[in-house]
């Protein structure tokens, strides 16, 4: 498999190396735990002691965010006394990158040690009894973006050809995640998250559809990685804040304003619950 994007072109084994060895040549610190930081969540990276924070810039093969609230930085430090690295911004299709590309830091983070994945964003809820503000456990997904980080030629340095999907979120973290939101008096849900490429909304036939076959909570990003840390052999842990309410009967416009300020307000609950897991894990 290929890697290319404006910094380089090279087979992705070789790329990851590239920039596996930039980042140790700034820490030594071994992650544990890799976070991935979506759509105005970025503030779990201010409560990390952090050893060095490292633009995405200056790291080889990394794309650039572009997206607002997405500031485009990698932190290694610790979280409850659990070395992490934390992706403060992410990417995604409708910004013109590929798959592989998207995927990218998360394989040179899992190089780095990484071993656990929790991955974070912000979606609209289409289960009727989701609101704006609410946190939801993902326990699957369905990937509706027209494809697959793992399309083209398999390394098996990186991962088997066929891996299997048949639990893709780890039941264990889920498990720790609901007992978090139990012990700290948070209500969350559990449900099923849909990918789509964006960058528009879905209108309300697309909502009733994605509704229909099965989805609560419906976003942009997420299910690349979530495939890559199974390849790669990572338990994961998804969860969604819900930033507008997607009923097609009593449907409202919103703006990207509207989505930062519902995530402000949750973000807090979902911080609460991923500090717990990560300060319970075995």
């Amino acid at each position: 498999m290929t890697l290319t994007n404006d910094i380089n072109a090279m087979p992705l084994y070789e790329a990851i190396t590239a920039a596996e060895s930039a980042i140790r040549s700034l820490s030594p610190l071994v992650p544990r735990v890799a976070i991935i930081l979506g759509t105005g969540l970025g503030a779990l990276a201010e409560q990390v002691d952090a050893h060095v924070a490292i633009d995405y810039q200056n790291i080889p093969g990394f794309p650039l965010s572009t997206v607002e609230s997405h500031k485009g930085r990698l932190i290694l430090g610790t979280l409850e006394s659990v070395p992490v690295a934390v992706l403060q911004g992410r990417f995604h299709v409708y910004e013109g990158y590929s798959q592989q590309q998207i995927t990218f830091p998360l394989r040179v983070l899992h190089r780095l040690g990484a071993r656990t994945l929790f991955v974070s964003n912000a979606c609209g809820g289409m289960n009727p009894i989701y609101r704006r503000g609410d946190v939801m456990i993902m326990e699957d997904h369905i990937n509706l973006l027209g494809g697959s980080p793992l399309i083209g030629p398999n390394d098996e340095r990186l991962g088997p050809r066929f891996p299997d999907m048949s639990e893709p979120y780890s039941k264990k973290l889920i498990a720790l995640a609901q007992q978090a939101a139990l012990e700290l008096q948070h209500y969350v849900h559990r449900g099923v998250y849909v990918a789509v490429p964006g960058p528009n909304l879905e209108t309300r036939a697309e909502y009733r559809f994605l509704r229909g076959i099965g989805a609560d909570v419906v976003g942009m990003s997420t299910v690349p990685e979530t495939i890559a840390a199974v390849h790669m052999g990572m338990d994961v842990l998804g969860m969604s804040i819900i930033t507008d309410e997607c009923f097609p009967d009593s449907l409202q416009p919103v703006s990207i304003e509207d989505v930062l300020a519902a995530a402000k307000v949750a973000e807090p609950v979902m911080t609460s619950i991923i500090r717990h897991v990560i300060r319970h894990l075995s």
